[in-house]
């Protein structure tokens, strides 16, 4: 049968829909049967020894344990050998800058999920201010997007009885007051969006059934959610309700006195509101009045006179062709800005009202820095800085103020001899795509080498240590490539938007011009290149595999999109209409499936190795893309490795054991096919 047959037929019937069955008896036996034969043959001691090593990595008490401040007290959420499922904990600002700070324990989810008789998987919580005496805790079952929400009391440290409880669902909520939170869940038919998130939003009182709960805001059922949230800054009290129209697009308004009153900006901005300031973040580019402002600017206007019509727009920051926004956040007084220069960190304190910018002293060069936390009732920051083949270091300070390093990361691997380089590949329109390229300076080349990419949803790949990429590939003489295709938010919004919907080809291309690009410079041949991605990262993979197969020696594919014809109806898929267009629509599916890996697979076309993984318990991306997409390969003639985890959710691992068999298991598969070392070596 040829290409275009085939994927017409695929059109008619899906002979895999039946793998679509998450939890079907018929399904799952599929995944055993699968998984199986994977274990045996990647099993064996170099396994063994990384999946150890990887978990050294994870579990050792040595990493840095990054906080959060809730008034007096650091918070921290920390996994190690003995907790697996994790502690959630506080200290002071004075113990934590201790070698061995005294930890206090608020919530142990393993002997939580004990007593529960539950597969307990952290999800987070959400802790009122600007008292802190209260928290809404959020546990997924294995891993899920869905979660349970349970009333905390901070002081005794114990569940409230009787207090704010939700069962299971893709559940917003947010504290109006002790006795009042705002929350959007499953309120029954009706209640949800197409892409199964909140359409509604609800006050629900202390006391009251939650089917008494006050409607404040609704969405259309197309909407991709609805959600509330308040700001409790004395004297800036404010209630803001906002519907996501698609992934991108927004409509916020603040809830005052009963009436709605819109906050104008284009609805594919950002927006912050802060005391007396609002921030907008341009997507694209916006004309007001006479004055025309480009995609990736910041503007800032005094917030009252803003919805008053009266306010003065001043420019914040504004890209350059190296430069473009990354991150911000507020301290009380002080706006934390950090930036990307061809990928590499600027971090900067801003003065409001002036807007005047002050580089921060002390960031170490050539690296990727992160605002870890910003005190919005203080002035206190939290800074990581890394790079490739530098462990992470956390800076502290008082913003405008000195910054100094507190805690440092442990090395988990020897870089002596590690080079890190930057290089341009041209695609096939004529545009310079930055890689990055770490390995030994005197490693003999062309040698094995991983690329890893991700392309989508204007999410930025920057420059980061990994110890267990450390351990597994570079310290057993692999060399690391990171590609900022198009896609990402390297060089701000349009470096994103460029790349959506008909330009999807262009994050392809992208990627098949980096990987020519390094077998032209020698760093590898095609048979020693390996190429991994996870979740959109895992489409990229799919489409090497189907439209470049001639470039790759081996690929991994995680918790993929494959099929592209039903994505928007499985799980979340709805949401990202907006990145890849609708299928239902003719004119969209037409250059959707040009690239759908799942319609383009040849039977004539020789592929290379390829690992796919997913996990049951992913309920973001339908592990169906991964069980079908592997069937249909099996179907054409094509030989597939594939690993299913029963638990683990999006990230494919509920717990640091799992996370570490989870790229013992990739990395062996990467050794034995583009590594070219024995089974055990």
């Amino acid at each position: 049968m040829d290409d275009e047959r085939a994927r017409e037929q695929h059109l008619d019937s899906d002979p895999y829909l039946w793998l679509e069955d998450i939890t079907g008896d018929d399904a799952l036996e599929w995944v055993r049967r699968h998984n199986e034969p994977t274990l045996a043959e990647f099993g064996g001691d170099r396994f063994e020894q990384m999946r150890a090593e990887a978990l050294e990595v994870l579990d050792t008490d040595a990493r840095i344990p990054y906080v959060r401040r809730r008034g007096e007290y650091l918070y921290n959420f920390w996994r190690d050998a003995d907790n697996p499922r994790g502690l959630w904990r506080r200290t002071t600002l004075d113990s934590y800058r201790q070698e061995s700070p005294d930890w206090e324990v608020l919530i142990d989810v393993d002997e939580l999920a004990r007593a529960d008789d539950e597969n307990w998987v952290w999800a987070g919580a959400t802790v009122i201010e600007p008292d802190f005496s209260l928290a809404l805790i959020e546990l997924s079952r294995g891993g899920a997007d869905a979660t349970v929400v349970r009333e905390f009391d901070m002081v005794t440290k114990q569940f409230v009885k009787d207090g704010f409880e939700l069962p299971e669902a893709k559940t917003t909520i947010a504290w109006q007051d002790r006795d009042t939170v705002l929350v959007g869940t499953d309120f029954g038919p009706g209640s949800l969006t197409e892409s199964g998130y909140p359409r509604i939003a609800k006050r629900w009182r202390r006391g009251r059934p939650l089917e008494e709960a006050e409607t404040i805001f609704e969405g259309e059922v197309t909407d991709v959610s609805v959600s509330a949230g308040y700001d409790a800054t004395p004297g800036y009290e404010r209630l803001v309700v906002g519907r996501s129209i698609d992934f991108f697009n927004r409509r916020r308004f603040e809830l005052r006195d009963g009436e709605l009153i819109e906050i104008k900006v284009p609805t594919d901005a950002g927006v912050s509101v802060h005391r007396d300031w609002l921030l907008i973040r341009l997507r694209s580019e916006w004309t007001v009045g006479s004055t025309t402002y480009p995609a990736g600017c910041l503007l800032a206007a005094r917030y009252d006179d803003y919805l008053a019509g009266t306010a003065d727009l001043a420019v914040v920051f504004e890209p350059d062709p190296h430069t473009s926004l990354e991150t911000f956040a507020w301290t009380r007084d002080r706006l934390v800005m950090i930036s990307l220069v061809d990928v590499v960190s600027r971090v900067e304190v801003v003065t409001p009202g002036s807007w005047e910018r002050t580089q921060v002293a002390g960031i170490p060069p050539n690296t990727n820095t992160m605002l870890v936390d910003a005190d919005e009732f203080g002035d206190e920051i939290f800074l990581d800085s890394s790079g490739f083949d530098t462990p992470s270091r956390l800076l502290w300070g008082r913003a405008g103020g000195e910054i100094t390093e507190i805690k440092r990361a442990p090395s988990f691997f020897d870089t002596a001899d590690l080079a890190v380089s930057q290089h341009f590949a041209i695609s096939d329109d004529g545009t310079r795509i930055p890689y990055f390229v770490v390995g030994q300076r005197h490693k003999k080349i062309p040698g094995p080498t991983l690329l890893s990419g991700y392309g989508g949803f204007e999410v930025s790949n920057t420059p980061s240590y990994s110890g267990v990429l450390g351990r597994l590939w570079l310290s057993r003489g692999g060399t690391y490539v990171l590609a900022n295709i198009r896609g990402g938010g390297e060089y701000g919004p349009t470096w994103h938007t460029q790349a959506m919907r008909e330009n999807r080809h262009l994050v392809y291309e992208d990627f098949a011009a980096v990987a020519r690009d390094l077998v032209e410079r020698g760093v590898t041949t095609v048979e020693q290149l390996g190429a991994q991605g996870g979740s959109n990262g895992g489409l990229l993979m799919g489409v090497m595999l189907t439209r470049y197969p001639e470039l790759f020696g081996a690929l991994v594919c995680s918790v993929p999109l494959l099929d592209m014809r039903r994505f928007h109806l499985l799980l979340a898929g709805a949401s990202w209409v907006a990145e890849y267009g609708d299928p239902d629509n003719p004119d969209d599916w037409e250059f959707i499936s040009e690239y759908s890996p799942y319609h383009n697979i040849s039977t004539d076309r020789s592929y290379p190795p390829i690992l796919i993984t997913t996990s049951t318990r992913d309920d973001r991306v339908h592990p169906g893309h991964a069980r079908k997409m592997t069937a249909a390969l099996e179907e054409a003639g094509h030989r597939v490795h594939y690993y299913e985890n029963i638990e683990g959710g999006h990230a494919g691992a509920a717990d640091n054991a799992q996370t570490a068999f989870r790229a013992a298991l990739i990395y062996e598969f990467l050794h034995r096919t583009v590594g070219a070392a024995p089974a055990d070596g």
